[in-house]
């Protein structure tokens, strides 16, 4: 990984801790009841042909039990999942249960209200790829 995929991948991880002490502070799921997700960044690459566009993958790692807060990511999102069993869901969208070999999609103006392990005994792992403009963080706080 270069210096720069390090640097995005701990801006990530420090952005979903934030975001769970958010929803903490909201009234959301206690640090004690749910374990945090771990986010790393595999690879990020302008795209020539869509100046101002990158494409990243991440892995995110759910232990068993893990939520995620609310969030969105201001990016075509789709998640494939390696390992378990995920639920995932937007605002205005039923909740999905989504398997290994199995896809979810979110949009740019997705809220993504539902992510956590739908195993509270099991892991489950997936990877996002992420079609995004260049400035954007992979991650905004939302409600």
């Amino acid at each position: 990984m270069n210096g720069r995929a390090i640097w995005a991948a701990l801006a990530l991880s420090v952005g979903l801790c934030l975001l769970s002490g958010a929803a903490i502070a909201h009234g959301g799921t206690h640090a004690t009841d749910a374990p945090h997700a771990v986010v790393a960044e595999v690879a990020s690459q302008a795209l020539q042909d869509y100046p101002g566009k990158e494409i990243t993958l991440i892995t995110v790692d759910y232990p068993p039990g893990a939520v995620d807060p609310v969030h969105r990511h201001d990016a075509h999102a789709i998640v494939y999942v390696l390992d378990g069993t995920i639920i995932m869901g937007v605002r205005g969208k039923p909740e999905q249960t989504v398997k290994a070999g199995e896809t979810f999609y979110e949009g740019p103006n997705d809220i993504h209200t539902v992510g956590r392990n739908a195993s509270q005994t099991k892991p489950a792992r997936f990877v996002v790829f992420l079609l995004k403009d260049k400035e954007k963080p992979l991650l905004i706080p939302a409600e």
